[in-house]
């Protein structure tokens, strides 16, 4: 089953994708077009908190598609669900109304004019496998945070970071999703020979890493 969601503001995506998710049967992929990542964080959430498996890829500058895998109802089966369905009826809805108070949009957490900058894949300076394994926390700990930088800015080896391999992508991606900009130096990945190892963001450049670094009103640094 495949949804366009796009231009849709939540919770409407998240009700859509449910109820296509409650009529879907055991194994069957529900796809969804959505047009911003916090759309993106809102389905997943959806999913995880049903037990269900998802995932999701950036196809366009403002275009993601989501899919979720459905599995069976739970015991009680269709005609249950029928009674459920037509006791709510009685009371205005209630089944809709409950399932409508579940749903929780996912805020956006970014702090306007921050900017986290990675020149490493490394943090600190000394033993390089303990330098990797705090880049690691410092990137998982960006994730925490009750605020979230506007945009990461990769360059030098910290292009390593944003490409396969990296034990960041995860937590990046993670990022990504709740619209965190991910940019990632070109002459950097061509530099390394990462060109087509590239996972997660776009590529910039040093004009705009440049511009985001001096227009912004607070810079991150591991």
């Amino acid at each position: 089953m495949k949804l366009d969601e796009r231009g849709k503001q939540c919770p409407l995506p998240v009700i859509d994708t449910k109820k296509a998710l409650d009529s879907s049967s055991d194994g069957e992929i529900v796809e969804v077009l959505v047009d911003n990542e916090i759309a993106v964080q809102n389905l997943r959430k959806m999913a995880d908190h049903k037990g269900l498996v998802s995932s999701y890829e950036k196809i366009g500058d403002r275009e993601f598609h989501v899919k979720i895998t459905a599995k069976g109802r739970e015991a009680g089966g269709a005609e249950d669900l029928k009674s459920q369905s037509n006791e709510g009826a009685a009371d205005g809805s209630m089944e809709e109304n409950s399932s409508l108070e579940d749903i929780a949009c996912q805020p956006d957490s970014r702090r306007k004019g921050m900017v986290a900058v990675i020149s490493s894949n490394l943090m600190g300076q000394g033993d390089e496998t303990l330098g990797g394994i705090l880049m690691k926390g410092f990137v998982y700990a960006l994730t925490q945070q009750d605020n979230l930088p506007e945009a990461v800015l990769l360059y030098n080896s910290g292009a390593y970071l944003s490409c396969e391999g990296s034990d960041n992508l995860e937590d990046l991606k993670e990022l990504e999703a709740q619209g965190v900009e991910i940019l990632t130096c070109g002459t950097c990945l061509n530099h390394y020979g990462l060109g087509d190892k590239l996972k997660v963001g776009g590529v910039t450049n040093m004009y705009e890493i440049v511009e985001r670094m001096t227009g912004a009103r607070l810079l991150v640094r591991p």
